[in-house]
């Protein structure tokens, strides 16, 4: 047995070091070097001051404003999580039946995007589909007293097609759609 031990523990401190400490630093320094905008997090910074990320979602949730796809996880990165409920379960059918009520209060009519009313698997998507997008913008035209069709026309130019052209769906960045808003500007809250 102690003809063992010797050889287990040089393995464990060799194997511990390789993928303790040499394999993440080598792909940090990867990541740092060819993609230098998202291993920092790909946050968005205008004026000195961070917006938030490209890559996680926020909340936003002011009348004048595009709203995000709801959250599991309440919008804590460090708690990233789906809600991990089935769909037949009393609790989820009530939180959809809840974040409904609330869209169709804002004057949502009709088949309401789904990602206006599920949360997605992380809890914290930066996206929405342009269907979701499109549905706020009567909400979001009355507020600011916009023409809706120029909402309209901002969502459709903000529209992300799939990654390579066929990974994903479209979707639109909710942040970059609502620091694009700020620059319609009439009657802007």
């Amino acid at each position: 047995m102690p003809a063992l031990l010797r050889p287990c523990l040089v393995l464990m401190v060799v194997l511990t070091l390789i993928t303790g400490v040499l394999y993440p630093l080598v792909v940090t320094v990867a990541a740092q070097t060819a993609f230098p905008h998202q291993a920092a997090g790909s946050l968005v910074v205008e004026e000195g001051r961070v917006l938030g990320s490209t890559l996680i979602g926020q909340p936003s949730d002011g009348p004048g404003w595009f709203w995000h796809r709801p959250s599991a996880c309440g919008w804590d990165a460090r708690a990233s999580s789906g809600a991990n409920l089935a769909p037949v379960t009393p609790p989820q059918i009530q939180a959809w039946h809840d974040r409904a009520t609330v869209l169709r209060a804002t004057g949502l009519t009709g088949t309401l995007p789904v990602d206006l009313v599920t949360a997605s698997g992380s809890g914290l998507d930066p996206h929405l589909s342009p269907a979701a997008a499109l549905a706020q913008v009567p909400r979001i035209a009355a507020h600011r007293h916009l023409n809706p069709q120029q909402v309209r026309t901002l969502v459709e130019g903000m529209v992300q097609g799939p990654d390579l052209g066929v990974l994903g769906a479209p979707r639109v960045e909710v942040l970059a759609l609502n620091r694009a808003l700020r620059t319609l500007g009439s009657g802007a809250p």
